[in-house]
């Protein structure tokens, strides 16, 4: 079974950053395009943004330019930067398959991020 395990999370005041890294067990993780999600209470889960195979990255409109995304493929692991954090990206951060490429693993606990003063 897929492990997927993220961590990083916390709390931050506005403006603040926080790194974020997702730990998986996927094979031939190299290949996959992956992608964070984030869901906010009361709210679907949505793609925030996704980074390809070859690197390549694309990002939801909400947070293109404050958050970036990149990967290890010799640790099978991604990452994820945030900056300029907003009270409005207060949601629980989860990996996963870039569902625009791929087929989701089972989800992982997800890593809580709160952007408070």
């Amino acid at each position: 079974q897929v492990q997927l395990v993220e961590s990083g999370g916390g709390l931050v005041q506005p403006g603040g950053s926080l790194r974020l890294s997702c730990a998986t067990s996927v094979k031939f993780f190299s290949i996959k395009a992956m992608a964070w999600y984030r869901q906010a209470p009361g709210k679907q889960r949505e793609l925030v943004g996704g980074i390809r195979s070859d690197g390549r990255t694309s990002f939801e409109h909400s947070v293109e330019g404050r958050f970036a995304i990149t990967r290890d493929n010799a640790k099978n692991t991604v990452y994820r930067k945030m900056d300029s954090l907003k009270p409005e990206d207060t949601a629980v951060y989860y990996c996963n398959v870039d569902r625009r490429y791929g087929l989701w693993y089972d989800w992982g606990q997800g890593t809580q991020v709160t952007v408070s003063s």
